[in-house]
């Protein structure tokens, strides 16, 4: 060994090596210069790397023939070294360079490009299909059937499936599939196009790969409508069957099935599916449910009808819409009936968690229906979004986040469930710049969304960022009549104390409201907003008339108990009796709404806060203030900014612990560490 490294020491291999490798460390910094420059190729520069590492050992065995010495006998130790670097030089080459070769030489035309790493090979995009009828009024119909085949693919466990909110804003064939893709994150898109013409349906259908625009599978039905119920699943089957998706028992069973043989009952159903995926409004999903029951009318055996009717009635039950139709009784009968009927379908086990959740607030309740129809809409985003919501209802907060970003990778463009995560989620822990991005995200997809806008002017105002709050709000426009712009102008202009206008915003609102229409929970909010904004203007009497009809509406009767529901009606009833300066019935009230809320980790505060409002108006400023520590860190309390701002904490500003809780909580609504 001394005499062999006395040998290298000769041939100066040491000195052969660092020249070699400095060289090649300069070729290298200079290749990836001019890389850059002109967009190479990697794979050139991944073949110029293993050339330089062949090149090494080429040098090594050239260093040890040519030293300063001269070409010396080679013994036997010396034979084997060199062999084995030639050796190792050589599998570098056959291993890195002929794998480069195959990729460059013979690539194969006919697989799709390399999809990234985030996409799955087993997922797909149900694009709208066209209407090619001739009345354009079969849009629903067309819609319908696009809806059928996506819930169809939905219950395959083995494939992931988006949503038909993040698709609806795409072109029935998109010229840049591969972006679609992109933006959806799928492999594959399915396109369609409906033909109706009396009781005569045509369909056709392709499947096509994202990334090379190559066509998988297409497929024309040509089908009288009383027996269209069978085509889609067909055209789900052959899908799965093209994207080599593995199907349980029970799956095939439930892609193969036929909702109804009643082709009135259908198209009523496609119908109410239409209202219930065009634009969010309290009348579309009155009509929606009105369908729905003309659906199940004429097949009363029509499960699936029955499940949405107990959906979008829950629905509206929760908002306090036409409650002399949408009643408990009548969200539970739809509920019962679905699940009677068809026990094995996801459809009918979501309908028993909003009854659950919505009508009887049973959260451990609905949580189990909801993961019951998980299990058998596995790609459905509604469902992980469900579970999401009543998960923070418990306080879950962690496995909560962990639902929604579920129903956000099945549904990346639904601007409603990115608003829901804005102002219902992160709004709430006050994780504000989660908010933001959030509510960025969906004006991104959707720029004009007045709704989304006055979101993200929300979240400015509990961050006390009244200014941008300003600018976002001046970009909707002057005219909207949307509750939500409504509401968050109208905290603007109460926390800016500019009373007058939030007097004006209120009062335009309750002026556009057809004759004899019942006020809804939004519309009650805003009037004791008008009550408070008069009185603090000096308008009593008009203060007082406010806050006489808000007590009207909600209770008519000392008998009437006011529940719980979406927005917060017993609080502001509650609020209401304050007005007027009916202490015993305002805490009453008040207290009655903690009692409702007990165990709801979202409404709870709320109603804790009110109180303590309702506390501070009467001079029970002990109670008030030792509440707020507690509601300035728990979610769904109360903000430091509402407390800068709101006049309804002003009889609490000479306080000195009021005073210190507003310094101590100064940086508190950054929101918890992730």
């Amino acid at each position: 060994m001394n005499e062999f490294l006395q040998r290298l020491k000769e041939r100066k291999l040491v000195q052969w090596t660092v020249a070699y490798c400095a060289s090649a460390f300069a070729l290298v910094q200079l290749l990836d210069i001019v890389a850059q420059r002109f967009d190479w190729p990697e794979y050139l520069v991944r073949f110029t790397f293993i050339a330089l590492a062949v090149g090494f050992f080429v040098t090594l065995v050239l260093a040890w023939y040519h030293g300063e010495r001269g070409a010396q006998r080679v013994g036997g130790t010396e034979l084997l070294i060199l062999a084995l670097l030639l050796a190792l030089g050589g599998g570098f080459l056959w291993r890195f360079a002929g794998a480069a070769h195959e990729r460059i030489v013979r690539p194969a035309p006919t697989l799709p490009s390399p999809l990234p790493a985030a996409i799955p090979e087993k997922s797909i995009a149900v694009l709208p299909f066209e209407n090619l009828s001739d009345e354009k009024a079969n849009a629903y119909f067309v819609g319908g059937i696009q809806d059928e085949i996506l819930t169809r693919l939905s219950k395959i466990a083995d494939l992931k499936v988006i949503s038909r909110t993040s698709t609806l804003k795409y072109k029935s064939a998109p010229e840049n599939l591969r972006e679609v893709g992109s933006q959806l994150g799928v492999a594959h898109l399915l396109e369609g196009s409906v033909q109706k013409a009396g009781d005569q349906v045509h369909i056709n259908v392709q499947l096509i790969n994202a990334a090379t625009d190559a066509h998988l599978w297409a497929e024309s039905y040509d089908r009288e409508l009383k027996n269209i119920f069978s085509v889609e699943g067909e055209v789900a089957g052959a899908i799965a069957e093209a994207l080599k998706a593995k199907l349980t028992g029970s799956e095939k069973k439930a892609i193969a099935d036929k909702p109804t043989q009643n082709a009135a009952a259908y198209e009523a159903y496609l119908r109410g599916l239409s209202l219930e995926h065009s634009e969010y409004s309290y009348s579309e999903s009155q009509q929606a449910a009105d369908d729905y029951a003309e659906a199940v009318r004429l097949d009363p055996k029509f499960a699936r009808a029955w499940a949405r009717l107990g959906v979008i009635r829950s629905f509206l039950y929760f908002n306090t819409i036409a409650l002399q139709t949408n009643t408990p009784v009548a969200v539970k009968e739809a509920a019962d009936r679905a699940i009677a009927l068809a026990p094995e379908a996801g459809e009918s086990w979501i309908a028993l968690g909003y009854y659950r959740y919505r009508v009887q607030r049973d959260f451990s309740g609905a949580l189990a229906a909801f993961e019951k129809a998980q299990k058998l809409l596995p790609n459905s985003s509604l469902v992980w979004n469900a579970i999401g919501t009543v998960e923070r209802r418990l306080g879950r907060w962690e496995e909560a986040e962990a639902s929604f970003e579920m129903a956000k990778k099945l549904d990346p463009r639904d601007v409603t469930l990115l608003n829901g995560l804005g102002v219902d989620f992160y709004k709430y822990l006050r994780r504000y710049d989660d908010a933001k991005a959030a509510l960025e995200q969906a004006l991104k997809i959707s720029p004009d969304s007045e709704s989304t806008r006055a979101n993200l002017a929300a979240v400015l105002q509990s961050q006390g960022r009244l200014d941008e709050s300003a600018r976002q709000l001046a970009r909707i426009p002057a005219d909207s009549t949307d509750h939500l712009v409504v509401s968050a102008r109208v905290n603007q202009e109460l926390y800016e104390r500019h009373f007058d206008a939030a007097i004006k915003l209120v009062e335009q609102t309750l002026a556009a409201l057809p004759p004899g229409q019942p006020l809804d929970s939004d519309t009650t909010t805003a009037l004791v907003n008008l009550g408070y904004a008069q009185e603090w203007s000096g308008r009593k009497d008009e203060a007082r008339r406010a806050f006489t009809r808000v007590v009207h509406e909600l209770r008519p009767t000392p008998e009437t108990i006011v529940a719980p529901e979406a927005n917060a009606t017993p609080e502001t009833l509650a609020l209401a009796y304050a007005g007027l300066g009916e202490k015993q019935e305002a805490l009453e009230q008040a207290k009655s709404a903690l009692a409702f809320w007990d165990g709801d980790a979202v409404s709870r505060p709320a109603a804790e806060v009110a109180l303590a409002q309702i506390q501070a108006r009467f001079g029970d400023t002990d109670s008030a203030i030792a509440a707020l520590p507690h509601l300035l860190e728990v979610p769904a309390g109360v903000t430091q900014a509402d407390l800068r701002f709101n006049p309804l904490w002003d009889p609490l500003r000479q306080d000195a612990r009021f005073q210190e809780l507003l310094k101590a909580s100064a940086t508190a609504d950054k929101g918890p560490a992730r």
